[in-house]
């Protein structure tokens, strides 16, 4: 056959060969979708691997044609076009394993959601999966990789000696390259050790945000006001941080206040229970308003709060403040902050009483309320956590009067003299 026939030949077949495509990706797709509605993880496989496998059909009719249009591989154009296929399909399956790599990333993630409440079991496994997509994508890329250069003769000739001088070689570039191998080490244990999840809440350098993304080599938090913070794995390893999310995202906080010496505090704790009382932004668990500090000429007011999460809390924080804030200056103006001045004039200053506190303010506030760590049973347990107080035996008082009887007397002329209740227990025992 002439070489004019040979490329009509291939122009008929590359048509040909088009419909035959076209055809079959039609019918897959229209299966795979009816297959999609039923089960959804059908779907996942469709759209991640729809176009590797349409570009996998249509290289493997390309060289079918080619194959069967030009069979003689001994001409140098020819080597070359299927030395080029073979680089094609090894890439092609490269990119329909990093399509499964990411398949099993979405059926994961299907399953362990984030945005529902108790989400720390969800966010772990989502972390570590995002580490194990990113080695598995290393690892398939680096075999592609080394599978198109073994392609090569050349490259296949000097082989033996590459994997000879490989331990030297892998000496230097650790060595060369300790922080990159550090970055990754860290990574890996970041997202196995549980220390740090996508999603947690942190205070990293002063800066609080919400871990947005964790790589091999960095960590990104997503800081409040839309900003970025970007550090390296091995600052979570070796520097400590606060993780707000660590086990729950249920938190507590304080406000606090510096006012007068005359604060009414009992009609402050309950304006300060009204408004915890009519917000959603409370959860209920925890609430106390006490005085921590007394000194410098005013004392210290500390509002103890929880929210379900930090945002809540901070909104729940603000509007306390707030509150509090327009109830002292318009039922509690007493109480705002003032500097005394005493001018001592005649020996009757001293009897001179100062400023007193006006009509209503409690003189003794009566410890009705919950504290931090007493008053209620939340607040008991959390007590118990940090002092774990081990609680008194007593001895009963049949116990008492057997260690009495049967302790030697150091003077034998004299006689242990037991209270009446004990003299007649003693008689009336065997």
């Amino acid at each position: 056959m002439e070489m004019w026939q040979r490329w009509l030949v291939f122009g008929i077949g590359l048509v040909v060969g088009a419909i035959v495509v076209a055809v079959v990706i039609s019918a897959l797709s229209y299966s795979l979708t009816l297959a999609g509605r039923r089960k959804p993880t059908v779907e996942l496989v469709r759209a991640r691997l729809k176009p590797a496998i349409r570009v996998s059909i249509g290289l493997i009719a390309l060289w079918i044609v080619m194959a069967a249009t030009f069979p003689y591989p001994d001409r140098e154009w020819r080597s070359f076009v299927h030395h080029v296929f073979v680089i094609a399909v090894i890439a092609v399956v490269g990119w329909l394993l990093v399509g499964l790599v990411y398949v099993m990333e979405d059926l994961s993630n299907a399953r362990y959601r984030i945005d529902v409440a108790d989400n720390a079991a969800a966010r772990r496994v989502r972390t570590q999966m995002t580490v194990v997509r990113r080695l598995l994508i290393v690892v398939v890329v680096v075999i592609a990789i080394g599978a198109i250069l073994l392609t090569f003769p050349g490259i296949r000739a000097v082989g033996a000696s590459v994997l000879a001088s490989a331990g030297i070689v892998s000496i230097i570039a650790g060595l060369a390259a300790q922080s990159v191998l550090g970055n990754l080490i860290a990574g890996i244990q970041l997202a196995f050790s549980g220390a740090l999840r996508v999603d947690d809440v942190v205070v990293v350098e002063g800066e609080w945000g919400r871990i947005g993304e964790i790589t091999l080599a960095y960590v990104v938090v997503d800081i409040w006001d839309e900003r970025r913070l970007i550090l390296p794995c091995t600052y979570f390893t070796t520097q400590p941080f606060t993780n707000w999310t660590r086990r729950s995202s249920l938190i507590l906080g304080t406000v606090e206040f510096d006012i007068d010496w005359r604060v009414g505090i009992s009609a402050m704790r309950d304006r300060f229970n009204e408004v915890l009382a009519s917000t959603d932004l409370w959860d209920g668990r925890s609430s106390s308003l006490q005085i921590t500090d007394a000194t410098g000429g005013f004392v210290r007011v500390r509002a103890v709060i929880s929210a379900h999460d930090s945002g809540k809390l901070w909104d729940l924080r603000c509007l306390v403040r707030e509150e509090l804030v327009a109830w002292l200056q318009k039922d509690g103006r007493y109480s705002l902050p003032v500097t005394r001045v005493q001018m001592v004039d005649g020996p009757d200053a001293d009897r001179r009483s100062t400023r007193s506190a006006p009509k209503g303010a409690d003189a003794e506030a009566q410890r009705d309320h919950a504290g931090l760590f007493s008053g209620s049973p939340e607040a008991e347990a959390r007590g118990s956590q940090f002092t774990g107080a081990v609680p008194v035996q007593k001895r009963t008082a049949e116990e008492q009067l057997d260690e009495t009887l049967e302790a030697p007397a150091d003077d034998p002329d004299q006689t242990a003299v037991l209270p009446l209740e004990d003299e007649q227990a003693a008689a009336s025992r065997p």
